[in-house]
């Protein structure tokens, strides 16, 4: 066995270098794990034409090598680790103040980075004397490249025995599961392998577990091997015909339960134990999704079959872990029958993971800077999955969120997707995070806005053209670039090469998103509208230099003309709606005026009729008399919008009359329009009483998106005041008693949640009042005594649906409210009912320990906020037990969040890292441990 050692100064730049022009042609995997120990040994083989160095770079991180042999003879090898805690230690020392550990943070951590890169285990292979090892004349590869006909590959047969104990990265058990993660260059922490973005080959596995456990791998299960050991043993063999990375190898080894798919034969799902009736509800709508991608990409799955796992949460590192042909996610998504509000997010999760198969796994980025493209393909394929099966308002809706949290987050560099100048390695860091999310946010914009300009048909035609192409067996590689995707924007979507030009420098090679401030005036003489807007932009020029290391030139926005095409402004009238088109390039000044198609009629004084009494009345009551609406208004327009269709990734800022948003709330049906009239109506200084009686409608029709709805009732809730009378907030009461209230009695009725829309709207009530305060900034007494009585008064006897999420909802509004020498009297019930509840849960645990997650948060909130009236040593005593490493993981980290809230509050911000640093030793699953740091402790 050789021994690490550490590597000189050159080694690392020489060894990529010589493993640069190697190939991996075909992999072989032939493990066997001791679930008991954690331990995996076997053995790889791997086909490689060897460079002209005859030196083979590897990736094999914490694995002890047992030997290596080239075509059956043994064979030199040096391996060494990368990590140095020599040069670490060296590091550290120099640190003096906090700006120098951060610096020294940094440092450490990119050189990590750049230590991974680098092959650690080094082969030498002997030149060949025999011409019949060596391959002359052309050949053809596995993954469809061919080699010149002139040139002679010199391949390898290499075979690395090892063993790897206790593994700390790639690779993970947790009791009598063993799962792996598709997390960047971790593959070579469980198997030795050429684990970069260069190199993809087919794969032949071979898994040895328990005759009681089963290996899930990736490609087709040809067959299962049953020994004759005492106790049996069972080996599962894969075979994976499409080339890809060594980070999509995935495994997962436990006592499975499979459920098939009868619908379709291709997919099959697995899950723990006690969960199989929770995912036999939960991916029941899978093979609608399935079906539908080929659909619409016009093309078989890629991979033959597909399998979704599923295991403990507290045993992943995030939710969803990809690999080829397979997907492993937290069993924390599933649900029965009985649970409402999980539906949604757990099917546009899977829909995103099955989309990612086809874009990211299949399909991948050529650089680092076409990552954004493939990302955005597979959140725009999910996105027609959602406007398919959840409907067009739920998909509208998200867009419309996600493009109004790009637009504020789109300041820095951060956010520029693939920059002009040189690229530069993030190391994969660019998808962590909030700035990933927003990165694959504004991806999925950026393409929908292409979809506009070219349309609906030709967009799927160049998506279907990515994979038909994708699946050429004589094309070497599957890679997609943003340079070849522009030419089929010109090629296919005849969309102009200027305009493409111009296009993917605004949006793609630079960061941040237009602002527009618009206003109008209405020239009755000319019967016209006069619209001005000034354009500006989200980035700042200074906020972009110092993020990107490219030419500062083209990432600077500071003198450009705008960006490429026409807005649609959309002006409602009297006689019907008109589009008209604002420039986005040129003057950041823009004057329009837009001549109105109708006229207002002209007043006129009418003669009473002969024989009409003094009045102005008539004796013939039949007579109807037809009441023209534009001779009472001011001018003919009803209500003007601006980029309805979202043709742009902009922050709009739209000034118009209170009565014109009112219109736009009560008769425009898209769901954005409604959205934005609700923003823009609660943010007025002075909320008159129309705006209130129209909210108050909007909120109660059963016609409306309850997603907006919700938001009609958060905004009653902003413009309750004591100026109001508290309208809003006696408006919102009102209607959740006729709705859940017996007149009778006064008390509420039992729950009944078949009308769902009415559930979620409900459901939402409470806390939207709790959100309401008086002008001493605390909750009117009304408002805690409702909250009060619908928690105290709960009852779901005879409801085929769980009140679970119903629950913690009235906890978390508990939590929101805020309490002062009016209404302190009910402080005193409200935390018996609290308690009560924690009681219950943790007898008769709620699903995902969700109720006893917002009733400790609840708690946390109103012991910090009314510390003179609530000891906090009571409300530890009472939170401590539930950090116990026998409770669900969820409810574990929020008790120690809300134990370290609480040690932040009375002892100060030293005393709550180092309860902060306790926790993460005492803390057993990896998923605790990365959730621990997902709360950080600010002051206020």
């Amino acid at each position: 066995m050789a021994k690490a050692r550490k590597p000189s100064k050159n080694e690392g730049s020489k060894s990529d270098s010589s493993s640069a022009e190697a190939l991996v042609l075909h992999q072989k995997l032939c493990l066997s794990i001791d679930i008991i120990n954690r331990r995996i040994h076997g053995y790889t083989e791997l086909e490689i034409a060897v460079p002209d160095s005859g030196v083979i770079g590897l990736h094999a991180e914490n694995l002890e090598i047992e030997r290596v042999s080239v075509d059956g003879e043994p064979a030199e090898f040096d391996v060494f680790p990368h990590y140095q805690p020599v040069e670490i230690e060296n590091r550290w020392c120099s640190v003096s103040s906090v700006s120098s550990a951060a610096d020294a943070a940094g440092v450490t951590y990119i050189s990590a980075l750049e230590r991974e890169l680098v092959p650690n285990l080094l082969i030498l292979c002997r030149k060949s004397i025999d011409t019949g090892n060596q391959q002359q004349g052309q050949l053809t590869l596995e993954n469809g490249s061919q080699s010149n006909s002139e040139v002679k590959q010199n391949v390898k047969l290499i075979r690395i025995d090892y063993w790897v104990e206790k593994a700390v990265a790639g690779v993970h058990f947790d009791d009598d599961v063993l799962h792996t993660n598709s997390q960047i260059r971790r593959a070579h922490c469980w198997f030795p392998c050429m684990d970069d973005s260069l190199q993809r080959c087919c794969y032949d596995l071979e898994f040895t577990v328990p005759h009681n456990f089963v290996a899930v791998s990736n490609g087709r299960l040809l067959y299962q091997v049953l020994s004759k050991d005492d106790p049996p043993r069972k080996t599962f063999v894969y075979k994976l015909d499409v080339p890809v990375f060594a980070r999509w190898i995935s495994l997962a080894i436990a006592p499975f339960q499979i459920l098939p798919d009868y619908n379709n034969s291709l997919l099959s799902h697995m899950c723990l134990p006690g969960n199989v009736l929770k995912l036999q509800n939960t991916v029941g709508f899978f093979h609608s999704a399935f079906r539908q991608y080929e659909a619409y990409l016009k093309s078989p799955f890629p991979f033959g079959s597909y399998t979704q796992v599923f295991i403990a949460p507290e045993m992943v590192i995030s939710s969803v872990a990809l690999g080829a042909s397979m997907s492993i996610f937290s069993s924390q998504i599933l649900f029965d029958e009985k649970v409402i509000d999980q539906t949604i997010d757990t099917r546009i999760k899977l829909a995103h993971a099955l989309a990612r198969q086809w874009f990211g796994v299949y399909i991948t980025p050529e650089t680092p800077n076409d990552e954004w493209l493939v990302e955005g393909l597979a959140g725009f394929l999910t996105d027609t999955f959602s406007k398919e099966f959840l409907g067009n308002n739920e998909a509208r809706y998200r867009r419309y969120k996600a493009n109004c949290a790009v637009c504020k987050a789109d300041d820095s560099g951060a956010t520029t997707l693939s920059p002009s100048g040189p690229p530069k390695d993030l190391y994969g860091t660019h998808s962590v995070g909030l700035y990933g999310r927003i990165r694959s946010w504004k991806s999925v914009a950026i393409l929908q806005i292409l979809e506009k300009q070219m349309g609906p048909d030709l967009f799927k035609g160049i998506l279907r053209t990515i994979v038909s192409r994708a699946q050429d067996a004589t094309r070497p590689l599957r890679t997609l670039s943003t340079k070849e995707f522009r030419h089929f924007a010109n090629k296919l979507g005849n969309l102009e090469r200027p305009f493409l030009k111009e296009f993917f420098h605004s949006w793609v090679e630079t960061c941040g998103c237009p602002t527009l401030r618009m206003g109008f005036s209405y020239n009755k003489r000319k019967n016209l509208v006069e619209l001005a807007a000034y354009r500006e932009c989200t980035v700042t020029p200074s906020a972009v230099a110092p993020t990107t290391n490219s030419n500062i030139d083209s990432e600077n926005r500071e003198g450009d003309s705008g960006w490429p095409g026409m807005m649609t402004i959309k002006v409602h009238e009297l006689d019907g709606t008109h589009d008209h088109l604002l420039p986005m390039a040129g003057d950041a000044w823009q004057l329009l005026e837009i001549k109105c198609h109708s006229r207002l009629a002209a007043k006129r004084f009418q003669k009473p009729k002969k024989g009409s009494k003094p009045d102005g009345s008539d004796d013939n009551g039949d007579t109807v008399t037809t009441v023209d609406i534009r001779s009472g208004t001011d001018s003919p327009l009803l209500w003007v919008r601006a980029d309805p269709e979202m043709e742009y990734l902009a922050e709009i800022h739209f000034n118009q009359p209170v009565q014109m948003w009112i219109n736009q709330l009560e008769k425009d049906r898209d769901v954005v329009a409604q959205a934005q009239a609700i923003a823009t109506l609660e943010d007025f200084p002075n909320i008159p009483f129309p705006v209130i009686n129209a909210l108050t409608n909007f909120a109660a029709d059963p016609k409306v998106f309850w997603r907006v709805r919700i938001e009609a009732a958060f905004a009653l809730a902003k413009t309750a005041s004591e100026e109001t009378g508290w309208s809003g907030m006696l408006n919102l009461v009102r209607f959740y008693k006729a709705k859940r209230f017996d007149p009778s009695i006064g008390l509420p009725k039992p729950n009944d949640f078949l009308d769902f829309s009415e559930y979620f709207l409900l459901e939402a009530i409470p806390h939207a009042v709790a959100t309401v305060r008086t002008v001493d900034k605390k909750s009117p007494r009304e408002a805690v005594e409702f909250v009060l009585q619908v928690l105290k008064y709960n009852d779901n006897s005879g409801n085929p649906y769980s009140d679970v999420f119903w629950l913690a909802a009235l906890v978390e509004a508990i939590g929101e409210l805020e309490f002062g020498q009016q209404n302190i009297a009910f402080l005193s019930s409200l935390l018996k009912r609290i308690d009560r509840l924690l009681q219950f849960d943790r007898l008769m645990p709620s699903y995902n320990g969700i109720l006893t997650i917002s009733c400790i948060r609840a708690i946390t909130q109103m012991s910090l906020k009314l510390s003179e009236f609530i000891p906090l040593d009571s409300i530890l005593e009472l939170i401590k037990p539930f950090q116990d490493c026998k409770a669900i993981w969820q409810v574990r980290i929020e008790a120690r969040r809300a134990l370290l809230d609480i040690e932040f509050y009375s002892k100060g911000i030293d005393a709550a890292l180092l309860l902060f640093i306790k926790f993460l030793e005492e803390e057993s699953s990896l998923r605790g441990k990365i959730g621990h740091t997902y709360h950080p402790v600010e002051p206020d």
